[in-house]
């Protein structure tokens, strides 16, 4: 009888305790959140390009993945299939999320021959593609923070991402939880190879999950901005 009164005990004490741990290992979780990085202002939109839609485009309000596939972009369906299936299917439906693809005046045709090859279930509905001049799309690119050129046809295997106020996110930090214990150099993070899978994956579709974090937070009034805290923290390591 007394065996089962302590068994008893046990297993209610257990359902008491283990809820409580919980909300503790989510606690810390919680409060280590770390927002995604400004890593560049003020990026230019593309209001006045032309919308492969009815509809006109803009970057404004709208958590984007702008990329560029230039003159030739069936060349890039690799490109464009690792991003359809890595960030298009996992994000298509969340609020003002979109894939913005720009492409000069002129590439039409293959964007079409594109959309055969890549839409092949679906009508993608959040992706668009952006019509412009050779110049528009130059000075374009050129507001955006990246150590890349433009190739000779206008194309780029990297993406950016955008936020709704035109800023471009990143990881000012893009080392990972081991790199940082083995004190391995800091780097910055402002674009993402698509031909890298692993990359598109695991760091970017993290990335936008973070963002989209973010603006849940500020709806609900808990967003903490820690930037100007980790670019102090950063600094101090590197002194």
């Amino acid at each position: 009888m007394k065996t089962t009164k302590i068994k008893r005990y046990v297993v209610l004490g257990i359902l008491f305790f283990l809820p409580v741990a919980f909300l503790l290992m989510l606690y810390p979780a919680k409060h280590n959140y770390e927002p995604l990085n400004i890593v560049n202002k003020n990026v230019s939109d593309i209001e006045n390009f032309t919308s492969d839609g009815s509809d006109s485009l803009r970057l404004k309000d709208h958590i984007s993945v702008l990329g560029f596939l230039g003159k030739t972009p069936l060349k890039k369906s690799i490109a464009a299939s690792n991003l359809k299936e890595l960030v298009y299917d996992k994000f298509k439906g969340f609020k003002n999320f979109q894939i913005v693809i720009v492409v000069p005046i002129g590439s039409e045709e293959e964007v079409k021959a594109l959309k055969n090859e890549i839409n092949t279930y679906e009508d993608l509905k959040y992706w668009h593609y952006a019509f412009a001049t050779d110049g528009e799309i130059k000075m374009l690119f050129n507001t955006l923070n990246s150590s890349e050129v433009l190739a000779d046809d206008l194309s780029l295997n990297s993406v950016f991402i955008i936020d709704k106020d035109l800023n471009q996110r990143g990881r000012i930090d893009g080392r990972s939880e081991r790199e940082i214990e083995d004190k391995k150099p800091a780097f910055s993070v402002v674009s993402y190879n698509t031909i890298e899978v692993a990359e598109i994956k695991n760091m970017m579709s993290d990335d936008v999950r973070i963002l989209f974090t973010e603006y849940r937070q500020k709806r609900k009034g808990n967003f903490d901005d820690s930037n100007t805290r980790r670019n102090k923290e950063l600094k101090g390591t590197n002194e």
